[in-house]
């Protein structure tokens, strides 16, 4: 059972998610990757954020291409999560992959451009992966279908993956039409079937968002390839829980 567990925006259950306590966090507690989420700014800097608008997650209003990196760093992006983040500031990728490069965690960057198909994100985001040796260990994911295309079209060697938030008819045909060589779902799509159909055809397959201990279990079980979890800790203690009782048996 060799399932990758991910981070899920760092560690994001004890940390403000997507911020570097958060990916400290994740690294500190054994993970074996992270997953994060890329936007562009006004002035076309990636940047680490989930949400297309800065609501929810920072103390600033409207929509991340809105504002230059120049202004988006002034924000605060860790209060909302609990006082001891204040200050905490937005993540460039270019910090992100500073600090990354120097571990040994895998990376899965999510482009957040299936509602904001921001132009020119993929080349922008392969260059800087490229310019620190990070293009290898990452795997690119999306749900917009035109951007892996866009991606593979760019970059044939890069590692992609198609995300998929609902069952469909033929998921792997879907997977074929992009040209991605991954398929990420979320965890309702998961079954039996599409495990086979996935080992099968040599297709990793991931899925997201798992943190409850029953559905750790099963995807062990399952031995996906990898799972995106809110609470790395508690995925690392089930995979040893799960590890030692088929050890026994």
């Amino acid at each position: 059972m060799n399932t990758a567990i991910y981070a899920h925006r760092g560690a994001s259950k004890i940390a403000p998610e997507n911020t570097m306590p958060a990916f400290k966090l994740a690294k500190k507690i054994g993970a074996d990757g992270i997953e994060t989420d890329v936007q562009l700014t006004k002035d076309h800097i990636p940047v680490l954020i989930h949400d297309e608008s800065l609501n929810r997650t920072t103390n600033g209003t409207g929509f991340i291409y809105q504002y230059t990196y120049e202004e988006l760093k002034n924000l605060d992006t860790g209060s909302w999560f609990a006082t001891k983040y204040k200050g905490t500031q937005i993540v460039t990728l270019e910090e992100f992959l500073t600090w990354i490069k120097d571990t040994k965690l895998k990376l899965n960057l999510e482009l957040k451009n299936n509602i904001v198909d921001y132009s020119s994100i993929e080349y922008i985001v392969q260059e800087q992966l490229q310019h620190f040796n990070m293009d290898t260990r990452t795997v690119i994911s999306s749900f917009n279908p035109n951007s892996i295309r866009r991606y593979n079209d760019l970059f044939p060697d890069a590692d992609t993956a198609l995300l998929l938030s609902k069952r469909v008819k033929d998921p792997l045909a879907r997977v074929r039409e992009v040209g991605a060589n991954g398929l990420h779902t979320k965890y309702s799509v998961l079954t039996r079937r599409l495990v086979k159909d996935c080992q099968n055809n040599d297709l990793p397959l991931r899925i997201y968002t798992v943190n409850r201990p029953s559905r750790l279990m099963r995807c062990y079980k399952l031995n996906c390839n990898g799972i995106f979890t809110d609470v790395p800790h508690s995925a690392i203690e089930y995979k040893e829980l799960y590890k030692h009782k088929y050890s026994q048996t």
